[in-house]
C-alpha cells in the first residue's frame, strides 16, 4: 500500500493539526492555512483540515482514515521532547510499526542544536533524562521492508529535523510554524514530480469585484456554475461584510475558458477583475469614512 501511495500522482491532500494548546485556545494554528497556501500553489486539492487533541487514539483514527482517503496527508505538532508529545508513538502505532532511533537524525541533532543554557553540564555521551528527552525526538516510525530514503527525508543541511514519513503519504512536520513551513517548503522538489502539472503551476484564481449583494447575483452565478463545472471550473461568492464589494471568484486550470468568461461577469455582477481582494475599496473611501 505505501509503495503504491508513494508513485502515484497526488491529487488530494489532508492536513492534521495535532495538539492540546490549539483545542485549549493558548495557540493560534496558521499551519493549517500555510498549508493550504501551498496546496493551492501546487494545483493540489486540499479536501480537509482537521484539529485534534494529544490523544493517542484520535491520533490513530485520524491518520488511518487520512491516509486512505488521500494522496497526501500533512500532520502539525506533537513531535517534542516531553510526554505529550505522542505523534511518532500513535502513528507508529496506527500502522504496526516499531519506532527506532534513526542514527543518521541523531548525528546531525547532536551536530547543528545546542544544549539549552539551563543544562550547562549536559553530555551528549552521558546517558540522562535530558538525552532521553532529546532521543525522543529522533525514534521514528520505521518499516524495515521500505528504504529509508523513502521514510526518512532531510530538507536542508541546516536543520537536523526530519520529516518522517510514513504508510507512504503521511508527512510528519512539527508545531513550530517556522520550522513547518521551512519543512514544507523543503518537500517542494519531492512533490513536484508526483503532481498532475509537474511544473507546478498550481490552478489559476480570478476576482472579480462587484457592488451588488450576494441575494442580486445569486441567480446567475447558480447558472454560471452549472455552465462552469464541466470544464472544473468553481464558481464562488464571498461577502465582505462592512465593506462595499463583495467577492465572485472564478478557480480552475483551464485559463482560456476562465478568461473568457471575464467580460460576461462583470457585466453581469456590475463589478470588475481586480488583482486583490480589496483593492477598489480606495473608490469608496470618502464613503466609507
Amino acid at each position: 500500500m505505501a509503495s503504491t501511495q508513494q508513485k502515484s500522482l497526488i491529487h488530494t491532500a489532508g492536513c492534521l493539526i495535532i495538539g492540546d494548546e490549539v483545542l485549549g485556545g493558548k495557540t493560534v494554528d496558521t499551519n493549517s492555512a500555510y498549508f493550504a497556501k501551498f496546496c493551492f500553489s501546487l494545483g493540489i486539492n486540499l479536501r480537509r483540515i482537521e484539529v485534534i487533541a494529544d490523544d493517542e487514539g484520535e491520533i490513530i483514527e485520524a491518520v488511518q482514515r487520512m491516509s486512505k482517503n488521500y494522496d497526501m496527508v500533512v500532520t502539525s505538532g506533537g513531535i517534542g521532547p516531553t510526554h505529550d508529545d505522542i505523534t511518532y508513538q500513535s502513528i507508529a502505532k496506527a500502522f504496526g510499526l516499531p519506532l527506532k532511533l534513526h542514527d543518521a537524525a541523531f548525528q546531525r541533532m547532536k551536530r547543528l542544536s545546542k544544549p539549552h543554557k539551563s543544562q550547562p553540564d549536559f553530555d551528549w555521551n552521558v546517558e540522562s533524562p535530558a538525552l532521553k528527552a532529546k532521543k525522543r525526538m529522533v525514534e521514528l516510525p520505521i518499516d524495515d521492508s521500505k528504504s529509508d530514503e523513502d521514510q526518512v527525508v532531510f530538507v536542508s543541511e541546516s536543520l537536523w529535523v526530519p520529516v518522517s514519513v510514513v504508510n507512504g503519504n503521511i508527512h510528519i512536520l512539527p508545531g513550530v510554524p517556522r520550522l513547518f513551513e521551512a519543512m514544507l517548503d523543503g518537500l517542494k522538489p519531492r512533490i513536484l514530480p508526483r503532481l498532475t502539472d509537474p511544473e507546478g503551476k498550481g490552478v489559476l484564481r480570478i476576482l472579480i469585484s462587484t457592488p451588488m449583494a450576494e441575494s442580486a447575483v445569486a441567480g446567475y452565478l447558480t447558472e454560471l456554475a452549472a455552465k462552469a463545472e464541466p470544464k472544473g471550473v468553481k464558481v464562488g461568492s464571498y461577502p465582505r461584510w462592512g465593506k462595499d464589494h463583495n467577492t465572485v471568484t472564478l478557480v480552475g486550470r483551464d485559463r482560456e475558458f476562465m478568461e473568457s468568461l471575464v467580460p460576461e461577469v462583470e457585466k453581469a455582477v456590475q463589478g470588475r477583475r481586480v488583482a486583490v481582494e480589496g483593492e477598489d475599496d480606495a473608490d469608496m473611501s470618502d464613503k466609507d469614512s
